[in-house]
């Protein structure tokens, strides 16, 4: 019994320091997002873009290099147009990783451009439960009401996202064109 706790002792001390390790890293990505979204609210355009693509790199990151490598495998297959090869990578990601809402948010972008309207809306589904901050889920969920014939829902959605991310590209030209369907135009 002796020697299992010599060996016990050092074994739980290590996992514990990487659990507080990782927990720290956690929090401080936390902290990191929360400034970004608060800077977002009131940047000017041009710096809007620059705070958008520091929020993108923050959700890419999974906590493993090798699924970060499967991320950008997908998205090169997506860049391409292999959107099976996409999905695949996508799904590898989300088997391992569950938690990680950026793998489900490329593979609901992934069904999106395959026209699965269905599994796209379910993916997203996961990513706002996960990340209820994510203006790119709430701008593909406005843009699939948009396209089935639900213009008052996707109107409620885009400006759910513009509120989150005031110079998010085309949204506002998204409200203003469901807003002016909604009243009609004169002649």
């Amino acid at each position: 019994m002796l020697n299992r706790t010599r060996i016990l002792n050092p074994v739980v001390a290590a996992l514990v320091l990487v659990f507080l390790t990782c927990a720290a890293a956690m929090a401080e990505d936390v902290v990191k997002l929360d400034g970004l979204f608060e800077r977002l609210k009131t940047a000017d355009v041009e710096e809007s873009g620059r705070i958008e693509t520091e929020i993108w790199i923050e959700w890419s990151k999974s906590g493993s290099p090798a699924l970060d490598l499967l991320l950008q495998r997908g998205r090169d297959a997506m860049a391409i147009g292999d959107i099976p090869l996409a999905i695949e990578h996508f799904t590898a990601i989300i088997d391992q990783a569950p938690e990680f809402a950026e793998a489900w948010n490329a593979r609901a972008t992934a069904f999106y451009q395959a026209g699965d309207y269905g599994p796209s809306l379910a993916d997203i589904g996961k990513v706002l439960q996960l990340n209820p901050r994510h203006f790119g889920a709430l701008s593909g969920l406005a843009a699939i009401l948009e396209d089935s014939g639900k213009p008052e829902r996707a109107l409620e959605v885009y400006k759910a996202a513009l509120a989150i991310h005031p110079h998010l590209e085309g949204v506002a030209e998204a409200i203003l064109r469901l807003e002016t369907q909604s009243k009609g135009q004169e002649l």
